[in-house]
């Protein structure tokens, strides 16, 4: 009998590879147009004040400007804060771009440049002279560190007596961490391609990670009919967190577009992209107390976050070191310092990537101190539940991930005393760190398409960042449907298409995943019922007996072709549509994935150079729908790990409340030739509550852990510790 190799599981290639590296991929800002106009945009700079006067005559002047639009001189847009809040605001009172005088920010954009080419509309924005009222201003978190406020976020409760605890702890730490503000950076620049259409609706390509969002932004900021406004995002490159939110090239665009009557594009400059949300700063102490033998006995974490005049920005920074270890006394504290800066936005493992870092080097510390190995610190405070939800783990493969990795990347060969490995003039660290990220699911629907050549077409309202979104979807299609691989086609990045979340937080396969494979065992439930009324043989087969695959189903010897069941449907297409939301029973567990890092560091004694040698990660994510792409995002997240411990820091001019390294030549990130081997380690992990897939995502937890490792095998290396980020040769020197 020949054996049917299921798609899910399989290193399928990308499905959108071919027209990736043939160019034929558009992105929001390539798609043509005749007549198409271009924006620019004319940003702030200063920091703080009030906009006196925009004198654009010497733009207006030259040939092919068209217009310079401005708070004074722009369509009517919504005044009310609720409109421009989308589904993944802070608090408070969202931007609102040219809404009036005032400048809350340097970069803000003051005005857009409205020309026939990019290059005009780039060179009479330079021409635009602004004039200010400008009032003193703050952007230096540390500076004001001390009127930092509890943020809203509501975090978990105080457990047991940590005070106590940790004063009559027979080891206690008090230490402080720092990590810099980091911006998004990915391969494509924020655009926005507004088409008006002869009926005045407009059909926008924007770069986003969630169609619907910007769609449902769009309409409530101009006062527009829903079915006015349509959003594509078939391709996008790379966001990172940044797509999240509506960003201002869109408002911008969308204001020319209404107000000239055309079509208009606006992209961003890289300088630009230096605008809008980042990963935020943050201040963190760390309390350890424990027993002699290692065990945790008091745990605090605090954390001082930035954010903007205008809204609250919170993510869960410290809420992992309530989670990641066994402890009965956690306190937990998270607090703001309000700056004259545009608010944080999410960025990969968002919250977790810098909680982590703090918890993940202070438990290196206290295994140094203790004289224990840190992965046997690890274990003896391991957590067979979630404290913080006080709910047991749907699954938790974490032990294996520490045995697998340590035994892949050779841990017992280590020898703990720091300096005491080399080679030649290269001081030798292992260092290793924990991961942990929630494994969420969130509503999403999608819809099933089967017409009389046997083709499946199956669509929901999702993106694909450069994940593999458009591939692991035609793999689950495939596998749910029983049509082969090569006749699933899967839809996404239109805001028309069947509801579907932002794509974000490792929860894009796990809902829209589970959206689409019910849809297919919906629509295998409809082909078997036009199959009992239409051939004698599959009379009374229950679903439980017939077997789909290939493109056929089978009962017996009896087999037919799905080909031929749409087309005895009667209808051109045979479709169905579901809504899929997250099983009840998720609910009594806590739900994550988990990881363990090793790394290896060369340091050059002399020059204080760092090499990070070779990586391993193990993983433990549920099942892996595709091998291929869910290592290369392990991959992509490692490489990142290492830039936040070595390389990525945006600099600010405090003076000048402006950004100083706003370009990708002095935005340091890692290249090919910083980067040794890296090694990723899938752990087998079986999970049948999380979702009906068992999948829980991979793409924020690759990042997880990494600077904390890197940072304990500097150490490891050099028997110097740096508790500032990023670790630089004049901080280990």
């Amino acid at each position: 009998m020949n054996t049917v190799t299921l798609p899910m599981g399989q290193p399928l290639d990308r499905v959108d590879g071919p027209l990736k590296v043939t160019g034929q991929a558009r992105y929001a800002g390539e798609f043509p147009e005749e007549g198409l106009l271009h924006g620019s945009v004319v940003s702030s700079s200063i920091a703080c004040g009030r906009v006196l006067s925009i004198d654009a005559s010497e733009a207006l002047a030259l040939p092919g400007v068209v217009a310079v639009i401005d708070h004074l001189q722009r369509p009517t847009i919504a005044s009310y804060d609720k409109d421009y809040e989308d589904a993944d605001s802070a608090e408070g009172s969202p931007f609102r771009p040219l809404y009036n005088d005032k400048v809350l920010y340097s970069g803000q954009p003051l005005a857009l440049v409205v020309a026939d080419n990019l290059e005009l509309a780039r060179y009479a924005g330079s021409l635009v002279k602004i004039e200010y009222d400008t009032e003193s201003h703050q952007t230096d978190l540390l500076s004001l560190q001390g009127e930092a406020k509890p943020a809203p976020a509501k975090l978990p409760e105080p457990r047991g007596n940590f005070q106590a605890e940790f004063a009559g702890a027979a080891l206690s730490l008090d230490l402080n961490y720092s990590t810099p503000i980091e911006h998004h950076n990915p391969m494509e620049p924020h655009a926005s391609t507004v088409l008006y259409q002869a009926d005045g609706s407009l059909h926008i390509h924007d770069k986003t990670q969630g169609p619907q969002n910007c769609q449902s932004y769009v309409q409530k900021v101009f006062g527009l009919e829903k079915e006015q406004v349509r959003i594509f995002a078939a391709y996008v490159g790379g966001a990172f967190g940044s797509g999240l939110r509506p960003q201002y090239q869109l408002a911008l665009a969308v204001m020319a577009a209404l107000h000239l009557k055309r079509s208009v594009r606006v992209t961003l400059t890289r300088q630009q992209m230096f605008t809008f949300g980042y990963r935020p700063r943050t201040l963190q102490r760390l309390q350890l107390g424990a027993a002699a033998n290692g065990r945790l006995l008091a745990v605090a974490h605090t954390a001082i976050g930035q954010t903007s005049r205008f809204e609250d920005f919170t993510e869960h920074v410290v809420e992992w070191s309530g989670m990641l270890y066994h402890c009965d006394n956690v306190q937990l504290t998270y607090k703001l310092v309000p700056l004259d800066v545009f608010t944080p936005l999410d960025m990969r493992a968002p919250g977790a990537a810098l909680g982590l870092i703090g918890l993940e080097c202070a438990m290196d510390e206290l295994a140094c101190a203790l004289a224990i190995d840190p992965v046997q610190l690890r274990l003896i405070n391991y957590s067979e539940r979630n404290q913080n939800e006080d709910k047991p783990y749907s699954s938790k493969a974490l032990r294996e991930c520490y045995a697998q990795g340590a035994k892949r990347f050779g841990w017992d060969q280590r020898d703990p005393e720091p300096r005491s490995m080399r080679q030649g003039r290269q001081l030798v660290g292992w260092g290793m760190a924990g991961g942990v990220w929630e494994a969420m699911q969130q509503k999403a629907s999608a819809k099933a398409s089967l017409d009389h050549n046997g083709k499946l077409i199956v669509s929901s309202a999702t993106t694909d960042i450069g994940t593999g979104t458009y591939t692991v979807m035609t793999q689950i299609a495939a596998q749910a449907s029983g049509v082969s691989v090569e006749d699933v086609t899967f839809v996404l990045g239109d805001s028309s298409l069947p509801t579907a979340p932002l794509q974000g937080g490792s929860f894009t396969v796990s809902s829209v995943g589970t959206a689409v494979q019910q849809a297919c065992e919906a629509l295998k439930e409809k082909l078997l019922a036009v199959a009992r009324q239409t051939s004698p043989a599959f009379s009374g087969v229950t679903s439980e007996q017939a077997a789909f695959e290939d493109g056929y189903l089978t009962f017996g010897d009896a087999r037919v072709k799905l080909a031929d069941l749409a087309r005895d449907c009667g209808e051109d297409t045979l479709e169905v549509q579901v809504d899929a939301e997250p099983d009840k029973k998720r609910e009594a567990y806590a739900t994550a994935t988990h990881s363990a890092v090793f790394v290896e560091v060369l340091v050059d004694e002399d020059l204080g150079t760092v090499k990070v040698n070779r990586v391993v990660s193990a993983i433990a994510a549920g099942r892996v729908v595709n091998p291929k792409m869910a290592r290369s995002q392990i991959l992509g997240g490692v490489v990142w790990g290492i830039g936040m411990a070595l390389h990525e820091e945006t600099q600010t001019d405090h003076a000048l409340g402006r950004h100083m390294n706003h370009s990708l030549a002095e935005y340091h990130i890692p290249v090919n030739a910083d980067i040794g081997d890296i090694d990723v380690l899938f752990v087998e992990e079986h999970d049948e509550i999380v979702n009906a897939l068992g999948s829980k995502g991979v793409g924020e937890i690759g990042i997880v852990g990494v600077a904390a490792a890197v940072a304990n095998a500097i150490y490891h290396a050099t028997g110097k510790r740096v508790r500032d980020f990023p670790i630089t040769l004049d901080k280990l020197l």
